[in-house]
Parts: C-alpha cells; structure tokens; sequence
C-alpha cells in the first residue's frame, strides 16, 4: 500500500471516530489498530492527517471514544514494553502511539475537566480488578513504559548480545544501567551512535514534555499550588530507569559538540541526527532540574497527588547535588560550555 493511501485511511479513521454518535467498542481492535498499524510513516502527514480543530471536535462531542483512543495506545505500548523481544513492527507501532499521543495530549490539557483522566482508574480496569486503590493510573503506565522503552535493546540502545533472534535480550531481564546513551558521568564506555536510536529516543521525550507540559495549562495559582505529578512520577523512585535516565541525558547533553567535525561547512553535506536529541535532552533536564517538591511536604500536597516518596523526592535533584568529584563536575560544565 501506498504512503498516499496509508495517508488516506488513517484521515477516514479519524474522521469516522469524530463522526461516531455512540462509542466505538473499546474490543474492536480492528478499528482501533488503524491507527498504530500502519498509517503515515512522518509524523508531518499524521499531525496532518489529525487537526486540532476536529481533536477538539472528537473531545466536546465523542469524548468516550477520546478516552478510549487514548486508553488503547497507552494499552498498546504498555503490552510492547512488556514483551520480552519486541519485533521491528512492534517498534514501528509503539512509533506511532507515541506520535499519536504527542498529537492529542494538548488538548486533553486544556480543558481542566478532562486533566485528571490519565491519573483516574478507568472502568474497564475496575471491571477487571474490584480492588480500585491497586489499579495503577493510565499516566503511571504510560510514563513506566516510555522510559522501558528508551532502554530497548535493537530500538532505542545497541544490543549488547550478537545480533540475531536467537541471540535478543529480554526487556524483563536487562540492567539499564548497562545501556546508559554515551560515555561521561559515571559510565566509561562509548556506545556507538545509531541515527535511527537517537531518532526514537527524541519521539519518546518529546512525548514525555508534553505529558509534562500539564503546569502550561494552568493559573498561576494552580501551578504554584498543585503538583505536576507527571515530574514527580518520572523523577522519584517508583520509576526503576530514573538513574540511567539522569546520566544518559546528561551525558549526551555534555558530550555533544558540534564543533569537533574538521570539515567546513559539515551541516550542508550531511544532517546531524543527535541535534534533536541533545536538545530534547536539554529541555528534559531543565524541567526536571527545576521541579523541587521538597517544599511541598507540609501539607501542601493536594490530596488526589502521588505518593508521599514520589511527590517529595525528585531523585534528578539527589543525583545532581551528589555529582562532587572536582573532575568530574568540571568534566560536565566544560563540555557544557563547549556544546553550548
């Protein structure tokens, strides 16, 4: 099939789920797979093929079949994640929940009636487990599986292991902090740069700006008084990557350098592909750096917020302040200075 003709079944898609009077079935996943498997192969044609006018469209009039669109590519990503070999169409699909995502997020967030969504039990969850206070928020989810899915060995990493599916590493097994993005602060080893890892890992943070994004769509006093509890979570330590996350951007950030190439004019024969990810790595550190929720400890933590230890202890923060060794903070501001 045809990249034009992909283009044009994945708009007829959305239009039909726009046009829905009734819900679609949540179980009809051959309606909804339209929208993962398969489709436009740029993410230019998908923000296309889906315009904000009609996502507001969809949310004020079929707001059940919005939550169930967002519902299934959380679902789907969380059950790649979950695979132990994830294929290479396993790879492209979770490439296209998570510009899907990306495209819709927004305007969930603004409409303060549709914000608690993400961290809301959905029915189906309660249908299947009665026990409601153990079911774990879709946000939870989706941000445990972006960040197992940053660690994906043959998709966002280099495998370790020989090529070969014989030889493939189970996602359920690996240390991720054998798989850290580039030498520096505290990993010595080099990985070699592959353009199409650093391309899914840059989807996948922006992603996760987005999702961060929420604390845009408020007042002032809302943002001061309220947790962005999207931070907290990828920050504290219910998230297992949190380490490896912390060194990999920051590593990338400091050892990027531009400049090192000995050829003139370098940018016109050939595209830095690990720009977009320094850069998005940049922005993930300064909004996690920024986020202090010690000062939210007395009481001020509103009472729908995450746990008390994910609320109150961003571990980028920790892991920032115990970088001490002379050499090696002055390794990280000089090639900081250097990129930047």
């Amino acid at each position: 099939m045809g990249s034009g003709q992909s283009v044009l079944n994945y708009r007829s898609a959305f239009v039909e789920l726009t046009n829905k009077t009734q819900p679609i079935d949540a179980y009809n996943d051959e309606f909804w797979d339209q929208f993962w498997c398969g489709g436009p192969t740029r993410i230019s044609e998908m923000f296309a093929s889906v315009p904000g006018s009609e996502i507001r469209t969809l949310r004020e009039e079929s707001p059940g079949n919005l939550a169930t669109l967002c519902y299934k590519a959380v679902e789907r990503l969380a059950h790649i994640a979950e695979a132990s070999f994830p294929t290479t169409q396993d790879q492209q699909t979770a490439i296209n929940c998570v510009r899907l995502l990306t495209r819709i997020i927004p305007y969930i967030f603004e409409v303060p009636e549709w914000r608690p969504f993400f961290w809301s039990v959905l029915p189906a969850q309660q249908d299947s487990n009665p026990d409601a206070a153990s079911s774990v928020p879709l946000a939870q989810t989706l941000i445990s599986s972006l960040c197992d899915l940053l660690f994906c060995p043959d998709f966002t990493v280099q495998s370790i292991t020989k090529s070969g599916p014989e030889n493939a590493e189970d996602m359920h097994t690996i240390d991720s902090c054998e798989y850290i993005w580039e030498a520096g602060v505290g990993f010595a080893q080099s990985p070699p740069q592959n353009a199409q890892h650093d391309a899914n890992r840059t989807e996948i943070i922006r992603l996760l700006l987005v999702c961060f994004s929420e604390t845009m769509y408020l007042t002032q006093d809302e943002a001061l008084r309220e947790v962005n509890k999207w931070i907290a979570f990828f920050s504290g330590p219910e998230n297992r990557h949190v380490l490896p996350l912390f060194t990999s951007l920051l590593n990338v950030v400091c050892a990027y350098n531009p400049a090192s190439s000995s050829l003139p004019y370098n940018h016109l024969m050939f595209t830095d592909t690990r720009e977009p990810l320094v850069e998005a790595a940049l922005q993930m550190l300064c909004v996690t750096l920024e986020a202090d929720f010690r000062n939210l400890d007395d009481g001020k933590t509103p009472s729908d917020s995450t746990t008390p230890d994910s609320t109150g202890n961003n571990l980028f923060l920790n892991y920032m302040s115990r970088i001490h060794r002379d050499e090696v903070r002055l390794y990280a501001v000089s090639q900081f200075l250097c990129s930047h």
